[in-house]
C-alpha cells in the first residue's frame, strides 16, 4: 500500500478498474454478517450479506484469469458474471447496475471522470427499470444519489480526478443511506438502514479507500469472511409481512427478448420482481407462491437455467431460531411430511428433475403428484441429478452466518453424487469450519427419519458432539424397504438389468429393495406371486424388527395413498412396538426408479431424548 493519497487519477483502464472493484468487493465480504443482521426489507430473512457475497464472489471468480486493460471488456465480463451469480433482490440489482455500466462503456479502452459520470447515469436508469415497483429508501435511492453527486461535482468544480469525485459521491451515498431509515416503515420500526443500500455503500467505501491510498499497480482480491463477535438483534423489533412464500430466481437466455412483455407477464405472478440483464441474457428474481409458474412463463421467452427457490417463511424465522445454535440441512431426496420440515426447522436443498431439456426443482417446481403423472405421460426419460455445489454453498453460507454450526444430512453416497456435492460446497463455504456433512447411508423415508432425529436432538438442547454421535448411531438403526411392482422404471434408469426384470416377470416375482449398513441400495428379496402383497410385505418388514424394541415407522407411496393406508394398518397389527407412524408421498429421487404404485417403509429404532444431551441407553 502507498503511504499517502494519490496526487491525481485522471483515467481508469481495465487493470486499474479491476483492482478498484476488487477492493470494494473485499469490503462486502468482510461486512457479510452485519448486512445480514440489518436485513428487514422486503422481508426480514437475514440473507442480504450472504447474497451479495455470493454475487461478488461469482464476479471475482470470473475475473481471476482476466487480464485485459480494456475497460469495456472488463465491465462486460463483470456484468455477465454478475447475472450468472446474482443472488437475491440486491444481487440482481447489483447485476443490473453493472450491466448499465457495461452497455455505456462497452467500446472504451480507458475512461475519464466525465465518461464515468455518464455511465453512472445509465447504470442508475438500468437499476430502476429492472424493478417492477421501485421503492425509495432502498439501494436504487442510494445509487441515484451517488450518480447525481458525481455529475454535480464535475459540472460545478470541473474536477477530472477520480479520487476527488469518488470521495464526493461516497459522502452523498452515505448521507442518502442514513435517510433510508425514515423512508420505509419497516426500516424505521427496526431502527436500521436498508441492507442492500448499505451493501452498495460498503462497496463504495472499499473503492474510495483504495483510490485514496491503494496501489494502482498491485492487485488485491477478496478474502474469506472474518467473522466478528456480533450480537443478534432483537427479532421482535422487526416487522415485515411475507406476501409470497418462495424467493424464486432463474437465468433466461434467448435472442432479442422482449423485456417489457417478460416483465408484464411475470409481474402478475408475485412481488419484488427484478428483471436484470440484456435482451439476450436475463436474471429473473421474484417472490411467488408457485415457483414453477415463473419457470413456465420464462420458458416462453427463451431457455431457462439456474433455477432456484428459497422458502422465505423459513428464512424469516432464521434469526429467531439461531438461538438453537445448530441448523439441520438435508437434500430433497429425504422424504418426510411438510409439517415435520416446518415444525423441526429443517432446511432443504432441492435436487433437479429433468424430462429431456425441461428441468424442474424437486418438490418445489414439481410436486410428487405432478412428477409421477409426468413420469407416466412424458415420452422423455426422467432423470434426477444432485444439487449443484453452488446450491449447497448458498445454503451453507446463509446458515453459517446465523448459526454456530450446520449439520447436513446427505443421501447415501453409494447411489448418488449428492454427498460429494455437499462436501465440496462445505469446503468452499465462507465458514467451512461450521459445516459438517453426514452420510445418512439411507434414502427416501430413512434419510428423512434421520434428519428429523437430528433436528429433535437440536431442539432438545444437545451440544454438537452429542448431536453428531446420536445421528451416527441412529443412522445405523434405520432401515428402508421398498416394494416395487413395476421394474420398467428401474430398468430405464439403469438401476436394474433388463434380465432381472424379464426373470421377475416370467416367474411372477415382486422384488423388495432395502439398504445395507454401508448405504448400498439393492434388491435383496423377492416375494413369489402377485396376490396379497401388502400383507406379505408388512410381514416381511415386521420380521426384521427386534422384539422388545420400539420403532418409528414411515410409509411412503408413489400415487397410491389407499395402498399406503392399508399397509400402515397391517404394520400396526404386526408390529406392537410402534411409537409413532405416518404416511407421506415419495419424492422423485427414489420414485424415478421405483415408478408409480411403489410403496416404501422405513423403520427407525425409537430412542427417547434425555435432558442431559444423550439418548436414553446411549453409552457414556
Amino acid at each position: 500500500m502507498n503511504s499517502g493519497p494519490h496526487a491525481s487519477i485522471r483515467y481508469l483502464d481495465g487493470h486499474r478498474l479491476k483492482r478498484s472493484v476488487f477492493a470494494g468487493f473485499e469490503r462486502i465480504v468482510a461486512e457479510q454478517e452485519p448486512l445480514n443482521r440489518i436485513n428487514v426489507f422486503p422481508v426480514p430473512d437475514g440473507d442480504t450479506g450472504t447474497n451479495l457475497t455470493l454475487t461478488v464472489a461469482a464476479i471475482t471468480d470470473a475475473l481471476h484469469q482476466f487480464d485485459s486493460r480494456h475497460v469495456g471488456e472488463l465491465l462486460t465480463r463483470v456484468a455477465d458474471a454478475a447475472l450468472d451469480g446474482a443472488r437475491g433482490n440486491s444481487g440482481a440489482i447489483f447485476a443490473q447496475f453493472f450491466q448499465g455500466l457495461a452497455d455505456a462503456l462497452g467500446d472504451r479502452e480507458k475512461i475519464d471522470v466525465a465518461e464515468f459520470a455518464a455511465a453512472l447515469k445509465a447504470a442508475d436508469e438500468y437499476a430502476r427499470t429492472a424493478l417492477s415497483s421501485p421503492k425509495e429508501g432502498t439501494i436504487i435511492t442510494v445509487i441515484g444519489a451517488y450518480a447525481e453527486a458525481i455529475r454535480d461535482c464535475i459540472e460545478t468544480d470541473g474536477s477530472g480526478d477520480f479520487a476527488t469525485v469518488s470521495h464526493t459521491g461516497l459522502e452523498a451515498a452515505q448521507k442518502s443511506l442514513q435517510a433510508t431509515t425514515d423512508q420505509l416503515e419497516e426500516l424505521r420500526r427496526a431502527g436500521v438502514v436498508d441492507a442492500g443500500a448499505r451493501g452498495f455503500v460498503v462497496m463504495l467505501e472499499g473503492i474510495e479507500a483504495f483510490l485514496q491510498q491503494g496501489s494502482l499497480t498491485s492487485a488485491t482480491e477478496p478474502s474469506k469472511l472474518s467473522v466478528a463477535n456480533l450480537s443478534t438483534p432483537n427479532a421482535a423489533q422487526w416487522s415485515g409481512t411475507v406476501d409470497h412464500r418462495y424467493c424464486t430466481e432463474c437465468v433466461l437466455n434467448g435472442q432479442n427478448i422482449d423485456l417489457r412483455k417478460l416483465r408484464e407477464s411475470l409481474a402478475e405472478l408475485g412481488s419484488s420482481l427484478v428483471v436484470a440483464g440484456s435482451q439476450n441474457k436475463i436474471k429473473i428474481h421474484i417472490h411467488v407462491d408457485e415457483p414453477s409458474t415463473v419457470f413456465d412463463v420464462a420458458s416462453n421467452f427463451g431457455t431457462v437455467s439456474d433455477q432456484k427457490a428459497d422458502d422465505i417463511l423459513q428464512q424469516a424465522e432464521t434469526m429467531r431460531l439461531a438461538a438453537k445454535r445448530i441448523a439441520i440441512v438435508t437434500d430433497s431426496a429425504a422424504d418426510m411430511p411438510d409439517s415435520a420440515i416446518h415444525d423441526l426447522d429443517i432446511h432443504i436443498v432441492s435436487l433437479r428433475i429433468s424430462f429431456g431439456s425441461e428441468t424442474h426443482l424437486d418438490k418445489v417446481g414439481l410436486t410428487p403428484e405432478q412428477f409421477f403423472r409426468e413420469l407416466v405421460s412424458n415420452p422423455e426419460r426422467a432423470r434426477t441429478s444432485q444439487p449443484a455445489p453452488g446450491d449447497f454453498r448458498r445454503m451453507y453460507d446463509y446458515l453459517g452466518s446465523h448459526f454456530q454450526h450446520v449439520i447436513s444430512i446427505s443421501l447415501t453416497k453409494k447411489v448418488s453424487g449428492t454427498w460429494q456435492a455437499a462436501v465440496t460446497a462445505a469446503h468452499r463455504a465462507q465458514r467451512s469450519d461450521r459445516i459438517t456433512v453426514v452420510d445418512s447411508r439411507n434414502v427416501s423415508l430413512g434419510q428423512g427419519l434421520i434428519a428429523m432425529h437430528a433436528a429433535e436432538c437440536v431442539r432438545a438442547g444437545y451440544p454438537l458432539d452429542d448431536v453428531l454421535a446420536s445421528v451416527g448411531e441412529i443412522a445405523a438403526q434405520t432401515r428402508t424397504y421398498g416394494l416395487v411392482t413395476d421394474l420398467s422404471y428401474a430398468v430405464r434408469g439403469g438401476r436394474i438389468r433388463p434380465s432381472i426384470k424379464w426373470l421377475a416377470d416370467r416367474l411372477r416375482l415382486t422384488p423388495i429393495l432395502s439398504n445395507s449398513v454401508d448405504g448400498t441400495i439393492g434388491v435383496r428379496n423377492f416375494m413369489a406371486g402377485r396376490r396379497d402383497l401388502l400383507r406379505r410385505f408388512a410381514r416381511h418388514v415386521a420380521r426384521r424388527a427386534q422384539r422388545g424394541k420400539m420403532y418409528r415407522v414411515a410409509i411412503g407411496h408413489a400415487n397410491c395413498r389407499d395402498d399406503a393406508d392399508r399397509l400402515r394398518e397391517e404394520l400396526l397389527d404386526k408390529l406392537p412396538g410402534i411409537e409413532a407412524s405416518y404416511v407421506t408421498e415419495l419424492g422423485s429421487a427414489l420414485g424415478v426408479h421405483a415408478g408409480p404404485g411403489a410403496l416404501v417403509v422405513s423403520l427407525q429404532e425409537y430412542r427417547p431424548l434425555s435432558s442431559n444431551g444423550r439418548s436414553e441407553g446411549q453409552a457414556s
